[in-house]
């Protein structure tokens, strides 16, 4: 973990510890049942409101996909419907692979617009952020390769 990732503040729904993996158990006889109830017992160690992301951050995430998603899907759509307008009413003849090749274009950004919508919005509840979150988008970006790696290595 270097310095900068240390020094940042938890968000207000990151959890403040980091998780611990369950202990591995060795399998038992089904025949003791104070095993099993000391497990029931157990709680688990974030309750689902602390690990669930705010609602305003949500929405937040979410007007920011339908913009970045939504806008290029619905040209995409739009250039359909007018290629086949044109083609239909009047003499102008698109090649097929031009509207394929911006189709697919289109459709390209929209499904890009999903990652970048979501990771463009701050995740702090507190902090708006800018119009095009572009400063947003490298800090969430950041902390999700940080994350990444922190796995990688764990796991290796």
């Amino acid at each position: 973990m270097s310095a900068e990732e240390s020094e940042r503040s938890p968000l207000p729904f990151e959890p403040n510890k980091k998780r611990q993996k369950p202990a591995k158990t060795q399998s038992k006889p089904a025949a003791q049942p104070k095993e099993s109830t000391k497990q029931a017992d157990r709680k688990a160690p974030y309750t689902k409101e602390q690990m669930s992301i705010p609602q305003v951050v949500s929405q937040r995430m979410i007007r920011r996909v339908v913009g970045f998603c939504g806008v290029p899907t619905a040209l995409g759509i739009t250039t359909l419907v007018v290629s086949y307008l044109l083609a239909i009413y009047s003499d102008i003849q698109l090649p097929p692979i031009a509207v394929l090749l911006v189709n697919m274009g289109l459709f390209g950004l929209g499904v890009l617009g999903i990652t970048y919508g979501v990771l463009s919005a701050s995740w702090d509840e507190e902090k708006v952020g800018s119009f095009l979150g572009l400063g947003e988008f490298n800090t969430n970006w950041e902390r999700m390769v940080a994350v990444w790696r922190e796995t990688r290595q764990k796991n290796l």
